[in-house]
């Protein structure tokens, strides 16, 4: 099938070898790529052994659309089991990389086993090589990827580790193209367990596609549509123009979900970063909106850049009551040294401040200056002091301590919870609770019906519908892979991606076709969770976030919640406890 190079590489580091795996067009047709063909091929490859033994899969997987130059498709997605939820590990990145994984003549990487010794793995057009990673264990990201420039070539891209994933810190991430991380999942700590420091990749091969007049065409067309009033604010802002937009809904986590309302949020929103702090505007590989905006710290203190999103803003400001922005972009900045997700470090230190404030740790956790904040999080990623606990995540290290410190744990499933309160964001609040990766706002963007569909709020049916077709929306996005601030520059996204998809392959997929891939890739999600362990219960919100603490309406209450969660069950088609009937796999032809 054409669009794709039709094979993946095996990788087994326990004895450096590798093989070349061919993939049948019919498995193309169906997972599509992306975060489709990563789901599959770790449920091919998966067993139940704990996220950090050496048998635990690391997948890497491009796209149909990759290498295509239309825009904003330059991005690969990793699977594995996640150390943090024990249940998939689901992440994405973009960039280069992308791009030169697919042109190395491989889909999709599958990595096995454990190297006894430090490793980098570089892969040149099918040839694969083992080079020995000494040098460059113990750096940062950034150290690592000039490192490795200066030794194998600019003409190389690198995803690698830092301090994080080599201390199996459950929240590192993987860091390419010098500031694009897959953050979220652990996936990093699964890379360093590995004993797998990097992977470097360049190629030339030739994507392969059937119609290319059409698609140059329809690429034109879509740059020019991708520069309209949608994506305005990703141009100019950046997502950090939402923190003034939460915190005016009362819907901005702050101290620890504690309250919904930042007082100093206007210090660290958009407006005020882009006018006294922006550095200049950044771009993915092929992407004509250029969401990236590097921000500079303008202290008395050496300067230091970070490229900003909402979520990091928040996560490290307004939820740990920091407003900053010096500390904010500071530690951004370090965390991505370090090789840490940014949301998942900010909420874990701030469910640690309400422990020691309870009187549940006994260390205390004391963030008043810039200088401890910083060394706090490098404690984290090196696992010093009360660092080793936090290293665990909020889940674990509330399990481990006790003293009901799990009520003010803000996780699901183990994943901390992204930058937005959903008290009063109902489709957001189901999204969150039964996402297969845990708290995620990417894998369903239910936010967008709760601000686009008020008059639903009342009726968790509708509620349930809505979020269950977001969802399945959202995983063809993943897979083939568009960048989601491309959404809505679309007409009629199914009908344009299947007849893009068609000029790409030669293969016809109708839009209803498209819409059933996205209900089976979200269907052997949930198979492999299920296959791990998960039960009903794991579908939940934090306590706090089902009471009204603070005396104001709120629509999201434990039986509310229930509801929803009852009705997308319904619509999945799958019985009252969750869990999936033969008859429906058989539909979705998952074996």
């Amino acid at each position: 099938m054409k669009g794709y190079n039709n094979k993946y590489l095996l990788i087994n580091l326990d004895d450096l070898t590798f093989e070349e795996e061919k993939i049948e067009d019919q498995i193309l047709y169906d997972y599509l790529g992306g975060t489709g063909l990563s789901t599959y091929l770790l449920n091919k490859y998966s067993s139940k052994s704990d996220p950090l033994s050496p048998s635990n899969p690391l997948v890497f997987c491009s796209s149909p659309l990759t290498g295509t130059r239309l825009t904003t498709t330059s991005k690969y997605s990793i699977a594995t089991k996640s150390p943090l939820t024990n249940f998939i590990g689901d992440s994405m990145s973009s960039s280069y990389f992308a791009d030169k994984l697919k042109k190395t003549g491989f889909d999709a990487l599958v990595i096995r086993g454990k190297s006894n010794k430090y490793r980098l793995i570089k892969i040149t057009n099918s040839k694969v090589e083992f080079l020995n990673a000494t040098n460059i264990w113990g750096k940062t990201t950034s150290e690592t990827e000039s490192l490795l420039s200066t030794s194998l070539g600019s003409d190389f891209s690198f995803a690698t580790i830092g301090p994080a994933g080599e201390n199996l810190v459950r929240f590192a991430g993987i860091k390419n193209d010098g500031g694009r991380m897959a953050a979220r999942t652990g996936v990093g700590a699964v890379m360093g367990s590995k004993n797998l420091k990097a992977i470097a990749v360049n190629g030339n091969q030739k994507i392969k596609i059937y119609n290319p007049q059409k698609l140059n065409e329809i690429r034109k067309e879509l740059s020019i549509k991708s520069l309209g009033d949608s994506t305005e604010k990703y141009r100019t802002t950046g997502t950090t123009i939402n923190m003034s937009l939460l915190n005016r809904l009362e819907m901005l986590p702050t101290k620890n979900f504690s309250e919904s309302t930042f007082k100093e949020s206007t210090k660290i929103e958009g407006e005020n970063l882009i006018k006294n702090h922006f550095s200049k505007k950044a771009h993915c590989a092929n992407c004509t909106i250029g969401c990236e905006k590097i921000f500079i710290t303008n202290d008395n203190n050496e300067p230091i850049t970070s490229r900003l999103e909402f979520q990091t803003t928040a996560s490290l400001g307004s939820n740990l009551g920091i407003s900053d922005p010096n500390w904010i972009i500071r530690a951004s900045n370090l965390c991505d040294e370090l090789g840490m997700d940014t949301i998942s470090t900010g909420v874990t230190i701030s469910w640690a401040i309400e422990a020691s404030n309870n009187g549940h740790l006994k260390e205390s956790i004391d963030i008043s200056t810039e200088q401890k904040l910083l060394e706090l999080i490098k404690n984290i990623a090196y696992r010093n002091s009360i660092g080793n606990l936090l290293a665990e995540g909020s889940k674990i290290a509330s399990e481990t301590i006790g003293n009901k410190s799990y009520l003010y744990a803000m996780h699901v499933k183990g994943l901390e919870i992204p930058s937005y309160d959903p008290r009063n964001l109902p489709a957001l609040a189901l999204a969150l609770s039964v996402s297969t990766k845990g708290a995620c706002h990417n894998r369903a963007s239910a936010y967008d019906i709760d601000f686009n569909n008020k008059e639903i709020f009342i009726d968790p049916q509708i509620i349930a519908k809505k979020t269950k077709d977001s969802e399945d929306y959202s995983a063809v996005l993943d897979s083939m892979i568009w960048c989601k601030f491309l959404r809505k520059s679309f007409d009629d996204f199914y009908y344009e991606s299947s007849h893009i998809y068609s000029h790409l392959t030669g293969e016809i997929i109708s839009p209803g076709k498209l819409k059933i891939a996205g209900e089976r890739i979200n269907n052997l999600k949930k198979l492999f969770n299920i296959n791990n362990g998960w039960v009903r219960k794991d579908d939940n919100l934090p306590e706090r976030l089902l009471k009204n603490e603070s005396e104001k309406n709120q629509i999201i209450s434990n039986n509310f919640l229930d509801s929803m969660i009852d009705n997308y069950y319904y619509f999945r088609d799958w019985d009252k406890n969750g869990n999936i009937p033969t008859k429906k796999l058989k539909q979705l032809n998952i074996k």
